[in-house]
């Protein structure tokens, strides 16, 4: 029964490392199931499986999505900041410093 098993990872990046836990688990295994087997909701009590986003290999995924073998699982952390928004912060900051190196040539 143990070759009919399937490999997957479960990775949680932290700001300086990553953490990635090798697991092996039965055929149809969920999202969810790899995340709770691999120990990482006791170790790291801010995922939060109702809040946290999860993905499989880069593809945002719902909990109760099949693995399949060699699947990476991602548990994605909340981010800082809004993509969005820190771009039109340095779009503005361009155009006022653009403006603004003229004036002081003479």
């Amino acid at each position: 029964m143990a070759d009919e098993m399937i490999n997957v990872e479960v990775c949680y990046p932290l700001p300086t490392r990553q953490e990635v836990i090798r697991l092996r688990l039965a055929p149809g295994a969920t999202l969810q199931q790899a995340v709770e087997a691999s120990g990482l909701l006791a170790k790291y009590p801010e995922i939060d499986l109702q809040k946290n986003k999860f993905g499989i290999w880069n593809k945002l995924s719902k909990l109760d999505a099949a693995l399949r073998d060699f699947d990476r699982v991602e548990i994605y952390r909340p981010l800082i900041a809004d993509p969005k928004e820190v771009r039109k912060q340095r779009a503005a900051e361009g155009k006022a410093m653009k403006k603004g190196a003229g004036e002081t040539d003479a």
